[in-house]
């Protein structure tokens, strides 16, 4: 069997910065080994799968370890690789996913998501996060998925050097720290390290979470964010009660084709 996949930098307009996704459409699901061993041998932070449905799409992501609830790179990413590499001739696309229903907008050049906002509780901080960070944060919260701190300044967040075995110990998927902006509203890194991502470039899905928290702070509810990795994103997020947009680029880096099927690959 032979899968058309595609490498998109997502959260760009330049190769080789925002975060990179895999894309690999289906005609119909394979095995979820087979999907992982997929993701594992892509070897970046998510691999997306989509089946078109009755004019959706079912879409599911892997990290190179495990299969997640949420992603918004990838799904923009899957989103680039619908609009611009098939048949499908609409501005609006419906994703069913684990978290629900996502859409993605196509318009004024960028492709907006819309996903469930990130809701958060304000939580002490543990002392896992100060070991972690050698920083004690000024406010701490849980959400869902992930811890989330708020530093100071973009000079704090960008001068963490992380332990990540440290972080591990935290009882969720990982820790976002986010802190105002120099030149947009609000800066972030995100540490996933028991996901497979010690740094994750650019996290589409954190952005709900810090949206929730930043747009009443600010009083304001269309904010600029900058996730401060090596590759560095830019995304545009409008908050909207329960649901956040989240607008940003991409860029195509590869198509090609993988080969599965065999009976060796299904028994890994």
């Amino acid at each position: 069997m032979k899968l058309k996949i595609y490498q998109i930098d997502a959260f760009t307009d330049k190769l080789f910065s925002g975060n990179p996704a895999a894309v690999c459409p289906l005609e119909e699901w394979l095995p979820e080994n087979i999907l992982q061993n997929i993701a594992a041998e892509n070897n970046l932070a998510e691999t997306a799968f989509y089946v078109k449905h009755n004019g959706e799409f079912d879409i599911k992501w892997f990290t190179p370890t495990t299969e997640v609830s949420l992603c918004g790179h990838a799904t923009l990413a899957s989103a680039w690789v619908i609009f611009n590499y098939t048949k499908y001739d609409k501005d609006k696309i419906i994703f069913q996913s684990k978290s629900g229903e996502l859409t993605v907008k196509k318009e004024n050049g960028l492709l907006t998501l819309n996903f469930p906002a990130g809701h958060i509780e304000k939580i002490q901080t543990p002392q896992i996060i100060i070991e972690a960070l050698n920083i004690t944060p000024i406010e701490t919260y849980r959400s869902q998925a992930s811890h989330m701190i708020i530093l100071n300044s973009q000079n704090e967040v960008e001068q963490l050097k992380p332990d990540f075995q440290t972080i591990l110990k935290l009882d969720s998927e990982g820790l976002i720290v986010t802190a105002k902006g120099d030149r947009s509203d609000f800066v972030s890194r995100c540490f996933f390290p028991k996901m497979g991502i010690d740094e994750d470039p650019v996290t589409g899905s954190a952005h709900t979470t810090m949206t929730s928290y930043w747009a009443p702070k600010l009083g304001k509810n269309e904010l600029t964010a900058i996730q401060l990795s090596k590759r560095r994103g830019e995304l545009k997020c409008k908050f909207l009660d329960d649901r956040v947009e989240i607008s940003g680029k991409a860029k195509t880096y590869l198509i090609g084709e993988i080969e599965v099927g065999g009976k060796h690959e299904y028994s890994l």
